[in-house]
Parts: C-alpha cells; structure tokens; sequence
C-alpha cells in the first residue's frame, strides 16, 4: 500500500462513521415529526443508542489516528488550511454533539439506554441543564451539517479536478490491488 494512503481500518472507520452520522441526521430530523406514542419512543431510543455508537467510534478512530497519522495531504497554502480546519471541526463536532446529545439526556429523569440495556445514572434529573444540552446539541449538528456540506464540496472539488486525492479514502480502489 502505497504511503500516501490512509490505513484499511481508518478507512473503515471513516465510512462506517459517515454511514452512521448520516443515518444519525436522518433519524434525528425524522423523529421528530411523528405523533407520541410507541414509534416516536423507539426511534428516540435508537437515536440515542446510535448516537451513542458515534461517540465510540470516533474515539476508535481518534485512537487509531494517534498510533498511525494520516497521509501528508497534498494540498498546499490556503486551501491546505481549509482542509485542515474543516477536518479539526468535523472531529470537534463528531465529539461533542453526541456529547451534548448524552447529556441532555442524562439530565431527564427516564434512564439511558444503550440498545436496551440501561447505563448507570451519573446525574440526576435537571430541567434546566436538560434543556441547555438539548439546545447545544441541535446547534452542534445544524453545525455539523454545514461542515459536512463543505466537506461533500471538498470532495465534489477532488473528484473534478482528478488529482488523486479521493483514492486515499476509498475503499475500493484497495480492493482492486
């Protein structure tokens, strides 16, 4: 493998994380509209459980990224620190959404459930706090959602341009070797 690529389980991590953050928005903008009753309660408890998921699998991809740096990009000058920004943010925002999504809820007085099973209380019940966690996290993933928009262009740019970027991250041009 060549040195300018990411490693296969960064790769996989990456698709698997924007397969569930999409999924993740999806259900988050989704959910809402439906009428009280056992539906809205279990879409709520999927998202929460999925949400949940993000926040692990970005710290396996955090890890994993410590142990084995990525590629050295070969963008130069500004667009380089674009890059680089965007990249920062994402990574801001697929922590601390799922954070903020986790504590709003752990603020409510119903119990946290991870896929049916029930994490231990580390709060007690507050309104207030659940209602500034709630707020903070819809502001992170309207904000998320920007930059993953910026991201997609990013991406949209490398894909006209041609310049060999794109295959550092996709899975099947590894499949091909």
């Amino acid at each position: 493998m060549s040195a300018a690529r990411y490693t296969l389980p960064a790769i996989l991590l990456h698709w698997a994380q924007a397969i569930l953050i999409v999924w993740l928005l999806w259900l988050g903008w989704t959910m809402t509209d439906l009428p009280k009753g056992v539906e809205r309660s279990a879409a709520y408890g999927l998202h929460k459980s999925l949400g949940l998921l993000a926040l692990l699998l970005v710290a396996l991809r955090l890890g994993w990224r410590r142990f084995h740096p990525p590629p050295a990009s070969p963008l130069q000058g500004p667009l380089a620190k674009v890059a680089g920004a965007t990249h920062l943010a994402l990574y801001v925002f697929l922590v601390l959404a799922p954070l903020a999504g986790y504590l709003a809820s752990a603020f409510m007085p119903y119990p946290v459930k991870f896929f049916g099973y029930e994490l231990p209380r580390l709060f007690a019940a507050d309104e207030g706090l659940n209602a500034v966690f709630k707020q903070l996290h819809v502001l992170l993933v309207w904000s998320g959602a920007a930059l993953i928009l910026l991201h997609l262009a990013g991406t949209l740019k490398h894909l006209l341009l041609r310049d060999g970027t794109l295959q550092r991250m996709l899975p099947g041009a590894l499949l091909r070797k």
